[in-house]
């Protein structure tokens, strides 16, 4: 441990110390650091999910070509920053603990990047697209997986209590699902009728945004504590102190089955739900027959955003006491099940909003335990591979994670711009009808489908069979060392 870390210095000021001194989880903490930071720090992101694409084709008028290549390329910096900023976490030893300084570092940079897109000084062509590119970078290869991999981390070493960690995991998740709430139903008629293509606009109202997301940030920093950090910390095993060899971490996660059948699960998942979400605005523009709506397309997709929150609201009452009394697995097949249902409602209604309403209602539904539940699973596989191979590899694991979730926008986006083509006039009051196809199948079909594959991978998942067990031995093993 280094001798700022024995003295305490910066990291033992009133400023910088935690709020958090209970052992158990609190509601301060699951309310201030696992659902309102999170949610200030995501809102940003939430908005470019469903909303960046658009402002690129409509407001900044950026070819769409060059939008699928950015994104593409961008996921190997995205990727590679996230594995980088995993094991960084995981050698940093302080009184903060190893995810919060970077949680903290997350409200300058952060907030700071989200904001580039939308200053843009150039008005040449080649030179918007390199401000561009930059400023894309700078945010999902940079400051999104500083903070996004550390607020990752902070659930499996929050607690080694398995339903406190639910809980956790389910309010950082509402806070995921919140800020996809405000870009998919109060953006939209924001977008349509008060932003519209306007760029001063766009750039006072993400002003705003990142100026809320710097102050919750902090508030998430000072009210989380890293109890199962702080075992290693106390203990004075220097081996326990030390970070695992990469290579070490390497070869523990992939040995392990429950470990590849969560990531593969959540992968499919994430990536499906991000080309439904980036295809959405496109979808109530150009295929919802928004006439029973006064025509505006910003409404329908409010309604749509609506249809999809209300299950998901009601089921977080309910999604931790069900899994604490069935199993994560089993409430995630059945979920999923659910969810395939609500997507072929919603297929077969075609532009009828009523049915594809419906349909979208039961299929968040279904989401809704895969939602806020994949956190503690992550949670669960990382104690059991502790208990067999005696490493942590939270770093690692969220590393992976975090990769997965911001490499899903920019990837599915570059996706969806490519299957768009040619064929996609941002200034045509309609689309062909091979456009419009290829909008309904990237925002019902692609995540029905993966719905279908996630039950199956789901049904493999049985690590909470002896979890209770394992973790017991692992305490037992602290105490003997």
């Amino acid at each position: 441990m280094s001798k700022q870390t024995e003295k305490g210095g910066f990291w033992s000021t009133p400023l910088a110390s935690s709020a958090i001194k209970t052992d158990e989880v609190k509601l301060p903490e699951m309310l201030m650091g696992y659902l309102i930071g999170p949610f200030g720090a995501l809102l940003s992101s939430g908005i470019f999910t469903s909303f960046l694409n658009k402002y690129f084709t409509d407001v900044l008028l950026l070819d769409t070509g060059f939008l699928s290549a950015l994104q593409l390329v961008s996921t190997l910096l995205i990727v590679a920053a996230n594995l980088i900023v995993g094991q960084l976490i995981e050698r940093t030893k302080c009184l903060a603990g190893k995810a919060r300084p970077w949680v903290l570092l997350s409200a300058l940079t952060l907030s700071v990047a989200s904001l580039l897109m939308f200053v843009v000084p150039f008005q040449n062509e080649m030179a918007k697209m390199v401000w561009i590119a930059i400023a894309y970078n700078l945010y999902y290869a940079v400051a999104y997986p500083i903070y996004n991999t550390a607020n990752s981390t902070l659930v499996p070493v929050s607690t080694r209590n398995s339903q406190q960690r639910g809980s956790l995991a389910s309010f950082t998740n509402i806070a995921g699902l919140g800020v996809m709430g405000v870009g998919s139903m109060i953006f939209p008629i924001l977008v349509s009728n008060v932003m519209g293509n306007s760029q001063p606009m766009w750039f006072l109202v993400m002003l705003a945004i990142a100026i809320f997301s710097a102050l919750t940030i902090f508030l998430q920093y000072k009210f989380t504590r890293e109890r199962v950090t702080e075992e290693s910390m106390t203990s004075g095993n220097a081996q326990e102190n030390a970070a695992p060899p990469l290579g070490q971490q390497l070869k523990a996660v992939a040995s392990e089955k429950w470990w590849w059948i969560t990531i593969l699960f959540y992968m499919d998942f994430q990536w499906a739900g991000a080309m439904k979400n980036g295809s959405m605005s496109y979808f109530c523009q150009w295929v919802i027959d928004a006439t029973p709506l006064g025509g505006d397309w910003g409404v329908a997709q409010t309604l749509l955003s609506v249809m999809g929150a209300i299950p998901m609201a009601v089921a977080a009452l309910f999604v931790v006491p069900l899994a604490n009394k069935f199993g994560k697995r089993n409430l995630c097949f059945a979920g999923m099940v659910l969810g395939v249902v609500g997507g072929v409602i919603a297929g077969m209604g075609g532009s009828n909003i009523v049915p594809v309403a419906i349909g979208v209602a039961l299929k968040c539904l279904g989401s809704s335990p895969a939602c806020y539940l994949i956190l503690a699973m992550l949670a669960d596989v990382i104690d059991h591979i502790e208990f067999k191979n005696g490493i942590r590899t939270d770093g690692l694991t969220m590393s992976i994670y975090s990769s997965l979730m911001v490499a899903s926008t920019p990837i599915m986006n570059a996706v969806f711009m490519a299957m768009l083509g040619s064929g996609y006039d941002a200034a045509a009051t309609a689309q062909s009808t091979a456009v419009q196809v290829t909008i309904g199948i990237s925002y019902i079909w692609v995540e029905t489908i993966a719905f279908a594959v996630d039950a199956l991978l789901v049904l493999f998942f049985t690590v909470e069979k002896n979890l209770p067990a394992e973790q017991a031995a692992i305490a037992e093993r602290k105490k003997q060392e």
